[in-house]
């Protein structure tokens, strides 16, 4: 296999088995959460009371119709809810329901978990030195017009 057929594929594997995993493990406690639905009620729980649609489309690096769509099913379990901001009525306040932070809480332990497990073995050079890769990779695709 050659360097440049390497990157996606290796990239590929890693994602499938690091989201497989997640999944699988999210199954196996009865968390009724996907990848995207954690993350994003993680970031409105991190963001606090004051905490917007906009805000999450912004630091998801995601786009908009993907990140509306995770909420909306995210309003569909009950794990959040949707109001305007009285000082701005085309912004969507996202209110973290008892429901969802009762989820979040049962998730939060099994997410540490696999957080530590991608680092078993890994050295902090290691680490930055995979960082500054990846980085080199995006900014290579960033160049390509």
């Amino acid at each position: 296999m050659d360097r440049i057929e390497g990157f996606g594929l290796y990239l590929d594997l890693t994602l499938k088995k690091i989201s497989e995993t997640y999944l699988r493990v999210f199954k196996k406690n009865n968390i009724n959460l996907t990848i995207e639905q954690f993350v994003i009620l993680q970031r409105i729980d991190r963001l606090g009371s004051d905490a917007s649609q906009k805000d999450i489309v912004e630091t998801n690096f995601r786009n908009r119709a993907t990140t509306s769509r995770v909420i909306s099913g995210l309003c569909k379990k009950q794990f959040v809810k949707k109001k305007r901001f009285k000082s701005d009525l085309k912004r969507y306040k996202l209110i973290i329901t008892k429901h969802g932070y009762l989820e979040l809480d049962k998730a939060k332990p099994h997410i540490k978990k696999l957080r530590d497990l991608s680092q078993k073995n890994i050295t902090e050079k290691d680490f930055n030195e995979l960082l500054l890769i990846l980085e080199k990779i995006r900014n290579n695709y960033e160049s390509f017009d």
